[in-house]
């Protein structure tokens, strides 16, 4: 893992905050993969704030979207913002960008 990496967490009113900091690789991957697994099931909504990053690795980026793939993560209660939010935005889940809502479907 990146050794800036970091995810601050916070609960309000049913909703899961998760504010990304420092570089995106492989392993911080794989920690917001688990993040997302062990505090998602009881919030109704998980916004994930890629504002704090300072860059995302392709094999992160990669990484963070084969296995939201593959461990079933994904679905209508994520919703990605932040300056990196299109680069890590899964199939099936949604981005704010430029303060619209949208929702990705061609992502691998």
């Amino acid at each position: 893992m990146a050794s800036n990496f970091k995810i601050n967490r916070r609960r309000k009113d049913g909703r899961l905050y998760l504010r990304l900091s420092g570089d995106f690789d492989g392993a911080s991957a794989l920690e917001l993969v688990r993040a997302l697994e062990h505090n998602s099931s009881n919030a109704e909504k998980i916004y994930i704030d890629t504002c704090g990053l300072s860059s995302v690795q392709d094999f992160g980026q990669d990484v963070f979207i084969k296995h939201c793939a593959i461990s079933q993560i994904v679905s209508r209660n994520l919703v990605f913002c932040g300056a990196y939010c299109e680069q890590i935005t899964p199939k099936g889940a949604f981005s704010l960008f430029n303060n619209r809502k949208v929702m990705h479907r061609t992502l691998n």
